[in-house]
């Protein structure tokens, strides 16, 4: 592989990319003296931005937690006390067996399943969950097929036909979807799951944790199956204004990835005090439902008010703007950056060639009056040949 050449080739598609030098004063982004709307955050619930909520967990945090590195991984003597009252946190809210911790969402989609499959077992994803699952997927022994997007139906064919050949099946799948928004129908999956003995479900709710259900615990809340999922995967680092991820499961599966997870066992684990800061918001997901609820119903208004542009994908907080054109989807961004609001491109491979869009991701401080600025900017720039 040349280097050069390759990056050059991307250059002229249009899908090279460079780190943005930009500063952050809560909902506003600062780039190049140009003042913008934060509408590319997952800060979903406006938590990491605010600072009252730091404050009282500064006043609060135990004098133990106070320490900023874990120094070790939890194996050896990174496994503090938090850690476990974490875990213990996470399973009675989820009325699980057992949780387990890790530094990252990448880090458990590229560990769990490695971990769990081998050569009798198969894995089918959706054609779109995250890149985490497909390199975890790509990382194993097990053999993999991936169906049409949202495409249930294809699901069930594969199942029917090859399910029986296997000792074990994971079917893989993410409850919102990160770059369209849509939802997964996961009472259909439950359903599907109970024909085969041998069937295991596989959750990301990576961008429905904290946002969605009664108590903010996700899409699975929501639909009422979390009993019925074997593996939920969620993360701390968008709508919990924090870092790391969870899986909640049987006792047996923890300890059997505790002892063969390998982005566990040779990962320094995450300090103390970050584990404090996740399980103080964790204990509070609770008390965030007006910020739930205005996030809903401003998701509304913008899918609505994009009906027929690629807002008729959405279900959520994530609603697209559909382009097509790499180099077309850059200029339209960066006209909405001019106009004042941080919408950053979406291009292959983040999405399929030919899908490049603007990908607005709300947030509970965004304003109603704000998104209809945005969208009467959206339709006049829509309209016009040429963007200023």
């Amino acid at each position: 592989m040349n280097i050069k050449e390759h990056l050059s080739s991307l250059d002229k598609a249009g899908n090279l990319r460079r780190l943005p030098k930009i500063i952050q004063e809560g909902k506003w982004v600062i780039r190049e003296d140009m003042r913008m709307l934060n509408l590319s955050s997952n800060d979903y619930l406006g938590l990491a931005s605010g600072s009252d909520l730091q404050q009282e967990f500064l006043d609060i945090c135990p004098k133990r937690d106070l320490r900023f590195s874990s120094s070790s991984s939890r194996l050896l003597t990174g496994n503090f006390p938090i850690c476990e009252e974490l875990e213990e946190m996470l399973s009675t809210a989820f009325g699980k067996e057992a949780a387990l911790l890790f530094n990252s969402g990448y880090h458990a989609n590229t560990g769990i399943l490695p971990a769990l499959s081998d050569k009798s077992t198969l894995i089918v994803a959706d054609k779109l969950v995250h890149a985490s699952l497909i390199d975890g997927m790509l990382l194993g022994s097990a053999t993999f097929r991936r169906f049409p997007h949202q495409d249930l139906a294809r699901l069930e064919k594969i199942l029917e036909a090859e399910a029986s050949q296997y000792e074990k099946v994971f079917v893989v799948v993410e409850s919102v979807y990160s770059m369209d928004g849509d939802v997964t129908d996961l009472r259909h999956l439950v359903a599907l799951k109970k024909k085969y003995p041998n069937v295991m479900l596989y959750v990301d709710e990576a961008h429905a944790i904290g946002v969605r259900g009664k108590n903010g615990l996700g899409i699975a809340e929501e639909q009422d199956c979390i009993a019925d999922i074997d593996l939920l995967v969620g993360t701390f680092g968008k709508a919990l204004a924090s870092m790391g991820a969870y899986v909640v499961c049987t006792k047996e599966i923890r300890e059997y990835l505790v002892n063969t997870m390998r982005p566990l066992i040779f990962s320094t684990a995450l300090p103390p005090f970050q584990w404090a800061w996740t399980a103080f918001v964790f204990s509070r997901l609770k008390d965030f439902s007006e910020r739930r609820d205005k996030l809903s119903s401003n998701s509304s208004y913008l899918a609505s008010a994009l009906n027929g542009k690629g807002g008729e994908i959405s279900e959520s907080h994530i609603v697209p703007l559909m382009v097509g054109d790499s180099a077309e989807c850059i200029i339209r961004a960066e006209y909405l950056q001019r106009k004042g609001f941080y919408c950053m491109p979406v291009r292959p491979p983040t999405v399929p060639k030919g899908t490049s869009r603007i990908r607005f991701s709300l947030t509970a401080n965004v304003e109603r009056e704000e998104l209809e600025t945005l969208v009467d900017i959206i339709k006049t720039s829509l309209a016009s040949s040429t963007l200023r």
